[in-house]
């Protein structure tokens, strides 16, 4: 009867040990998960992101980069939207493969578009765009990427709308994409969309395929034409800087024989009245010596002898060679 009363005793006292162990873990597991689940409140928004944090699923508050702490779990949830990434949109085509070569898949219903001179057109482009504020892009609309394709198409459609087909298709595809980004950024604006429209692309812009070549005859012509008013003008640049200078010449030429004509006529002038003056003060030995001048001018190669007379009288024959270099001769 003893022992079997101590042994029930010691039976007791184990399991009292043993539960009083069990609860004791009990709480430190509790207080474990309660300490991590109030630790599942930090987060980490990364330099890229801003942290737009929900209490209750309502917008509560918005959070710079870094580390941060909120409610756990359903009291709190944060989400990380990357602010800096430039995000895409295709329209009137999708990527199938980026390949390479890669490989696309055209949307008709999404290209086709009619023209202001009432011709159609396909237009596959790409709008860029950025989140400019995280709250409007969150709460503001339901799909942002659907919202910014339907706005895109819809601008794009107003603008093409508004142009010929040549525009669209040759010189004004620069002005029909700045046009549609303009247009796209009011209409996001309007729908407090949160987003910043970077670009629009025009991708290809091309006639249906039943047309094709009948736009591509109308191309080449229209090239040819360019390429012929561009030669003309090559041509034009070439010949009137020859024109210019060979007249340059020319009058250069004029002015040089004028002034020499004019200084040859001044020196003949100023020789005559030398002569005049000469001839005044002798005239019998200044005609004699023009006379000799003439002669030895218009016969240049035949020998020339000056006669006394005198001499010639008294029977004795004396000459003087009128060229210089020549002996007198008896």
């Amino acid at each position: 009867m003893y022992g079997e009363g101590f042994e029930g005793k010691i039976i007791d006292i184990s399991t009292v040990r043993l539960f009083r162990f069990f609860r004791r873990l009990g709480l430190y597991v509790l207080l474990a998960i309660v300490i991590l689940y109030f630790l599942s409140g930090v987060y980490v928004v990364g330099p890229d992101e801003v942290g737009v944090v929900r209490r209750l699923g309502s917008y509560h508050r918005t959070v710079p980069p870094g580390i941060h702490y909120r409610l756990p779990y359903p009291f709190e949830s944060v989400v990380r939207p990357k602010i800096t990434e430039v995000r895409r949109v295709e329209i009137g085509f999708r990527t199938l493969s980026p390949g390479p070569p890669p490989r696309y898949a055209l949307v008709p219903e999404e290209s086709l578009m009619l023209t202001g001179d009432e011709n159609i057109v396909s237009c596959q482009f790409i709008v860029q765009f950025r989140i400019s504020d995280p709250y409007q892009y969150l709460f503001r609309i339901k799909d942002p990427e659907k919202a910014v394709k339907n706005a895109a198409e819809a601008a794009l459609r107003e603008v093409v709308g508004k142009k010929t087909i040549d525009e669209v298709l040759t010189t004004g595809r620069a002005e029909v994409q700045e046009e549609t980004r303009t247009l796209l950024q009011d209409i996001l604006n309007r729908y407090e969309a949160g987003i910043r429209v970077i670009a629009v692309q025009l991708q290809d812009v091309q006639p249906p395929q039943e047309v094709v070549a009948a736009f591509k005859d109308v191309a080449s012509a229209r090239e040819d034409k360019v390429r012929f008013i561009n030669e003309a003008e090559a041509y034009r640049n070439q010949i009137l800087p020859q024109a210019r200078g060979e007249a340059a010449r020319i009058l250069k030429e004029a002015e040089a024989y004028k002034e020499t004509t004019i200084r040859k006529a001044e020196g003949e002038v100023a020789r005559f009245l030398s002569v005049l003056r000469e001839y005044e003060l002798n005239p019998e030995i200044t005609r004699e010596r023009l006379r000799l001048e003439t002669l030895e001018r218009t016969l240049p190669k035949v020998r020339k002898f000056i006669f006394d007379e005198e001499a010639v009288s008294q029977g004795t024959l004396k000459f003087l060679p009128l060229s210089e270099g020549e002996k007198s001769d008896e």
